[in-house]
């Protein structure tokens, strides 16, 4: 699975980005998504992760009510919505297939493919 994320960007505390996980040569419908993060010189963490379906959602408690994960089908992408940027979201997001649950969040070991990161940086 080829998996690319795109929209990092650098924005101002309190601002909004949307990154987007989009596949190359195959169905992302297929799949569940989880965003992950890491920040210099933190352990990758669980961001927000959707089914298949897109019933199912989880979200990091330190992103909840703020970040919002929706999948477009006939896009083949998911996107990840960031409102309320604060410096300490500032990371690498990356993108990875294939697992979901609404109660807990599989460690980054437990998906095989990834993309190659979107860098975002919040900053004033």
């Amino acid at each position: 699975l080829q998996l690319v994320e795109s929209g990092g960007d650098l924005v101002q505390p309190g601002g909004s980005l949307t990154l987007s996980c989009t596949a190359s040569g195959f169905t992302l419908g297929y799949y569940a998504i989880g965003w992950f993060r890491q920040a210099p010189g933190k352990e990758r963490e669980g961001v927000s992760c959707i089914s298949t379906s897109g019933a199912v959602t989880n979200y990091a408690g330190s992103v909840k009510g703020r970040f919002t994960i929706s999948r477009d089908s006939a896009k083949n992408t998911v996107y990840l919505q960031m409102n309320g940027l604060k410096p300490e979201d500032t990371g690498v997001y990356y993108c990875a297939a294939d697992h979901c649950s609404g109660r807990h969040f599989y460690p980054p070991s437990e998906y095989a493919d990834w993309g190659q990161g979107t860098q975002v940086t919040v900053s004033s």
